[in-house]
């Protein structure tokens, strides 16, 4: 035999490298193949479910903060869950039309702080009067903001802007959409280790090591996960709160009746526009939301195309991103009219769900946003579902924000990673976007405010958002460094294999996923 042959039969028997994908292959259910109604209502309560907790956590965290006893804290939560089933359902028909849940986002927390410790609302001494009033100050921002991420949307100027990004820029911003709210995970899980150790360890063995042991006819325990563990903690966490060592309220992140929700809760309570009377505006405000709407919108835009990488979509062409960042602002105006407290953005932590049940139709995020709205009327029902303790949902964040990240990372099978432009760029940003948002953020919690500091507390605002921001820090360096750096080889940042999904129209794929229904192209073009 020949040296040559040897060298051909070599080649062959040598270990090859994992094939490049464009769409998952293992996704049972994608976008547009809805499972059977019965298991697709089964899988719309569990993201309705994972849901709750940042519905939960972001009231309990502010309200106490502007005045408002548990009534206006469950009231606020109702209010929040209502808005957040409108935006989904918006979302999903009208928006980008992925399975993506839109919950409330963390990026306007600073700006609200900011509102509430304002003179002319900490001047109000009747904690309910200061209330209504710092509630209707956020209102008036939030309506006003909205009409910024509204243009910005429709008009394309946020397609124009995300024609920019290519895999190498791409991967920072998913991946730190991710692990940039690593402060939810174990930290907030370890407030109360007794009940989050137990939840992370059970959804791992549940979703993982079962499935592979029982040899399943069908995926039962992978696909609904978080309603067997989360029963099992629930149940264990109402033990200890009624029997066991947390009888008193100093341990409330053990106990299930903590936010006290089931009995500040009412009956049935339709969330009506202007609730809280009518809003009031400051120009300061409404530039600190602002950012806050900028801010998420990028965020939102990471876990879009997470969201289509588990649906089994193609990634969203620009258009269709800056279609959904418009009804981004629709719901950004809802939450200022009914009351919401804070503006949306797409759910990191349902994204990753998609990735545990691997069913990525759109049917069931609609269904999910069914079952928010109806609970939000029936509020004793819902406050039910929301009493599992906080430190429960952080360990399952650990799980679903892990896949986020790992879908960033994904996109780095389309660059060369031998290549030392695409490490210094993928290395810097990553670091970058971890080290200098942590800077701020510790800066904010010693003095209370930014290390920036000038006249206007709005401007100061502003920087801290942005800087606060991991996926935005992260992107802004990898699109700054790949389009100044010289050597920009379109192989090795990925663009070459990207530009195809740029334009709605180059891939023909597209219209199977992201067109719009009733022939409403013509109202909102796809460009």
């Amino acid at each position: 035999m020949s040296s040559a042959e040897d060298y051909k039969k070599f080649e062959e028997l040598k270990p090859q490298p994992h094939a490049v994908t464009e769409q998952l292959s293992g996704v049972e259910y994608c976008v547009n193949s809805p499972p059977p109604w019965s298991e697709a209502m089964v899988l719309g309560f569990q993201h309705y479910l994972l849901t709750l907790g940042n519905i939960v956590f972001i009231p309990k965290l502010i309200v106490p903060q502007m005045g408002g006893g548990k009534v206006e804290e469950s009231r606020v939560m109702q209010t929040l869950l209502f808005v957040s089933g409108l935006n989904t359902l918006f979302q999903s028909i009208f928006g980008v039309r992925l399975p993506s849940v839109l919950g409330g986002s963390h990026a306007y927390l600073i700006p609200i702080t900011t509102i509430i410790q304002s003179r002319r609302n900490q001047m109000i001494l009747d904690p309910h009067t200061r209330f209504l009033q710092t509630m209707r100050s956020i209102q008036g921002a939030l309506i006003v903001a909205s009409c910024f991420q509204v243009i910005i949307g429709f008009i394309g100027v946020w397609r124009n802007a995300t024609r920019f990004l290519n895999p190498l820029s791409m991967a920072p911003l998913i991946t730190l959409t991710g692990l940039g709210l690593f402060q939810l995970g174990f930290p907030l899980m370890a407030e109360c280790a007794v009940v989050g150790i137990p939840q992370l360890f059970l959804i791992i063995l549940v979703s993982q090591y079962l499935p592979a042991w029982l040899k399943q006819r069908r995926p039962i325990l992978d696909r609904f996960a978080v309603l067997f563990s989360v029963a099992i903690v629930w149940m264990y966490a109402a033990i200890l709160t009624w029997s066991g060592p947390y009888k008193s309220y100093s341990d409330e992140n053990c106990r299930i009746d903590s936010s006290h929700v089931i009995s500040a809760s009412s009956w049935v309570r339709v969330p009506l526009p202007f609730q809280w009377g009518a809003p009031t505006f400051n120009a300061g405000s409404v530039f600190a939301i602002l950012s806050a709407c900028f801010v998420a919108s990028i965020e939102s835009t990471g876990v879009f195309y997470a969201t289509a990488r588990y649906g089994s979509a193609t990634p969203v062409p620009a258009s269709i991103i800056s279609r959904g960042v418009g009804w981004m602002g629709v719901g950004t105006m809802l939450s200022g009219l009914f009351g919401g407290l804070t503006g949306p953005s797409a759910t990191v932590e349902n994204a990753g769900l998609l990735a545990l049940t691997k069913i990525g139709s759109r049917r069931v995020a609609q269904i999910s946003a069914a079952f928010m709205i109806f609970f939000s009327v029936f509020g004793k029902f819902g406050a039910v579902f929301a009493s599992v303790p906080m430190p429960a949902m952080a360990a399952l964040y650990c799980v679903f924000f892990a896949y986020v990240c790992s879908a960033g990372l994904g996109f780095l099978q389309f660059c060369n990673l031998n290549s030392f432009r695409t490490k210094f760029i993928l290395g810097f940003s990553l670091f970058l976007g971890l080290s200098l948002p942590q800077y701020f953020r510790e800066h904010q919690m010693v003095f209370n405010s930014g290390p920036i500091h000038t006249h206007a507390s709005w401007f100061n605002d502003i920087m801290s958002v942005i800087f606060t921001s991991h996926a935005t820090v992260a992107t802004s360096t990898a699109l700054l460094l790949d389009r100044t750096l010289p050597g920009d080889d379109s192989k090795d940042n990925g663009a070459y294999w990207w530009q195809k999904f740029v334009a709605y129209g180059r891939d023909v794929r597209s219209d199977e996923f992201y067109k719009l229904p009733f022939k409403l192209n013509s109202f909102f073009p796809s460009y």
